[in-house]
């Protein structure tokens, strides 16, 4: 059953409003797709250049010794437990 539908389907006649105009491009396609490819490649452009400026490596043994001190966020210190907030 499933194969007669699916085999009267594929055996349809394509669309039938085919003038001489059919499958053309306006020229406002192009230009919507040159205005999103030149914003694609200013969106590389800046996070390249983002990405430039963060650090070879994250590793703790690079960090500035005066910034990992007196971290009231820092996920070492011991808390006593059931203390809640």
């Amino acid at each position: 059953m499933l194969t007669l539908l699916a085999t009267q389907v594929l055996a349809q006649d394509g669309p039938q409003q085919t003038g001489p105009d059919f499958g053309k491009a306006s020229p406002f396609g192009l230009i919507v797709i040159v205005l999103l490819l030149i914003g694609v490649f200013l969106l590389v452009w800046s996070m390249n250049r983002h990405l430039k400026k963060l650090p070879k490596s994250f590793d703790e043994q690079d960090a500035d010794p005066d910034l990992a001190t007196d971290n009231p966020a820092d996920p070492g210190a011991a808390r006593e437990p059931g203390s809640g907030t």
